[in-house]
């Protein structure tokens, strides 16, 4: 007699959500060489245990296929996630009380050494214009550096002014710009990245070693929320592929990566084909391959590109100079069979995305629009006949934006703007892929809060505070699969899904997030999770004592 192969994991549970349908049954998910080899019934389980080189009975928990973040910067991230976190923090005297106590417990020198924050609401500034004046009396002489919650602006101290030399009348790459007064002199305000760089350039950096560190701590606090994988958008370290090499060294990453470098405003023809060389480049859990573009800003900083002004006459142009070098480009990529994902955040930035992506060639490649915050029925209507996917992030919506629209984000856009905002639904009943995440270090990465935000358009845990547009949330399906297998299908592959054949990657949780309300499910515990078939968190132990994992901050 042949003696049967050995397996590499049998997992058993009562609630298996299997196949394109989700349907629960129970039994075992029988894995091998990162493959699901068996989905099958419990009374086949005991001949798959007996070759299985590791049995986990997970009881009632409910195994799901792998929860994948679409939008995350777990590198470059780390420049802005430095210093003081003022998320959650709506009122100036808040804001102002909480920089002067962060000064005095540190230990630096007054005018010799930076202090960092990140996370700023501008609704603190309230019908005032955004300049630094929040620093007068408390950072007096400090160089300070503050990133605004959505990452595309930074507020700095007069001093930082001074040190980098910024006058105002600085010409960028992108339509991005030194913030100024009435009198023509910096305010403290650098809106998108190309003026935020003018002073981050004398930023201290963190060193290789903290990068390294920093990544890993992430990554396996990520596989500790359930995640088995994210999207990386972008290249913003350029030592990226070192910090990656370097922890890999030390094992394996905490979830896989799927890296596409940015093409910046102003990129030449040489700088895309360095990218397009840059594909296929891998490690064992990390590997390269499609693009992210950018169209515009945000509605918050008056940098978004919208069809008609905001209320304060801004948010009128792309972040491309020429927006046609941004279609030339994704058709340079396309011709490549490289796919794109675009950031777009006003009505004109997405319609133009749309019929951009509408009029290429149909050859099998997939293009997705990222964050889509608020469009009327017609762009709407552009995307599905472009055939473009979609990715959204719940928590940008239920997190900065609110119901009674005196945040600032509405404000800018007006009612009749703000009533459209984050069509999740409508983007799905018409038939949109719509993949969804975080946009970490942006929003928190948590994928159960999300999962749980995406139902009911206000932060997980939360009930006395009203939904933002409950019309567009999303069921409980619908939002499970933004996580699986409608991200897969926004990079134009399969997977996702719980079956023979399919990638091993699995999240095992207490509570089926189809029948669990969804506040419930934001704090139900991780038990497994298995990134291409490898157990990476077992948190039964944990749970034996009492102690496990319910989120992140």
């Amino acid at each position: 007699m042949t003696t049967p192969e050995p397996i590499d994991l049998v997992i058993l549970s009562s609630s298996i959500l299997y196949g394109e349908e989700l349907s629960e049954r129970a039994g075992f998910v029988a894995v091998s060489d990162g493959r699901i080899v068996l989905v099958g019934p419990a009374d086949a389980a005991k001949e798959w245990t007996a070759r299985a080189i590791q049995v986990i009975d997970v009881g009632d928990a409910t195994v799901c296929p792998g929860l994948i973040d679409a939008h995350i910067h777990p590198i470059a991230g780390a420049d802005i996630a430095r210093g003081l976190d003022l998320k959650g923090l709506t009122e100036l005297d808040a804001v102002r009380a909480a920089l002067a106590e962060h000064a005095a417990s540190t230990a630096h020198t007054v005018g010799s050494e930076w202090l960092f924050a990140w996370g700023l609401d501008p609704v603190i500034f309230g019908d005032a214009s955004f300049n630094n004046s929040l620093f007068d009396g408390i950072l007096d002489d400090e160089l300070a550096f503050i990133t605004l919650f959505d990452g595309h602006a930074a507020l700095v101290s007069d001093a930082a002014l001074k040190l980098a030399g910024i006058t105002g009348t600085e010409e960028l790459p992108s339509t991005g710009y030194v913030g100024v007064d009435q009198h023509g002199k910096p305010n403290g305000m650098l809106y998108e990245m190309a003026a935020q760089d003018l002073v981050r350039s004398i930023l201290p950096q963190l060193s290789f070693e903290q990068r390294v560190d920093g990544l890993d701590k992430l990554l396996r606090s990520m596989a500790e929320s359930g995640l088995v994988a994210g999207h990386m958008l972008d290249f913003g370290v350029p030592e990226t592929f070192e910090v990656l090499e370097a922890l890999e060294l030390r094992g394996d990453l905490g979830i896989r990566l799927r890296i596409s470098p940015w093409v910046m405003p102003g990129a030449t023809e040489e700088d895309l084909r360095a990218v397009l060389a840059m594909q296929g480049r891998h490690g064992r859990r990390w590997h390269v391959h499609g693009i992210k573009l950018m169209m515009d800003g945000t509605i918050d900083n008056g940098t978004a590109w919208l069809f008609e002004p905001d209320t304060l006459g801004e948010s009128l142009h792309p972040l491309w100079h020429d927006p046609e070098s941004l279609a030339a480009a994704m058709k340079f990529f396309h011709e490549h069979r490289i796919p794109t994902t675009t950031h777009a955040i006003g009505d004109k930035a997405v319609s133009f995305v749309a019929r951009t992506i509408g009029d290429l060639p149909k050859n099998g490649t997939v293009h997705r629009i990222e964050h889509i915050e608020s469009i009327p029925d017609s762009v709407l209507a552009e995307i599905i006949s472009a055939g473009a996917a979609t990715s959204l992030q719940p928590t940008h919506c239920s997190l900065y934006s609110r119901a009674d629209h005196t945040d600032n984000w509405s404000r800018r856009l007006g009612t009749e703007r703000a009533n459209h905002a984050w069509r999740t639904r409508d983007l799905r009943d018409a038939g949109a892929i719509v993949a969804l995440g975080s946009d970490w270090p942006i929003a928190p990465f948590d994928p159960r809060a999300i999962i749980a935000s995406a139902q009911t358009r206000r932060p997980a845990g939360r009930p006395e505070v009203e939904p933002v547009q409950p019309q567009q949330a999303l069921s409980a399906r619908a939002a499970l699969e933004g996580y699986t297998s409608q991200y897969w299908r926004s990079v134009g592959e399969e997977g996702g899904i719980v079956e023979e054949g399919a990638r091993a990657d699995l999240t095992v949780v207490r509570h089926n997030p189809l029948t669990t309300a969804p506040d419930e499910f934001a704090q139900t515990p991780v038990i497994l999770t298995v990134v291409d078939g490898e157990v990476v968190v077992d948190n039964r132990p944990a749970l034996a004592t009492g102690i496990v994992h319910l989120g992140q901050a």
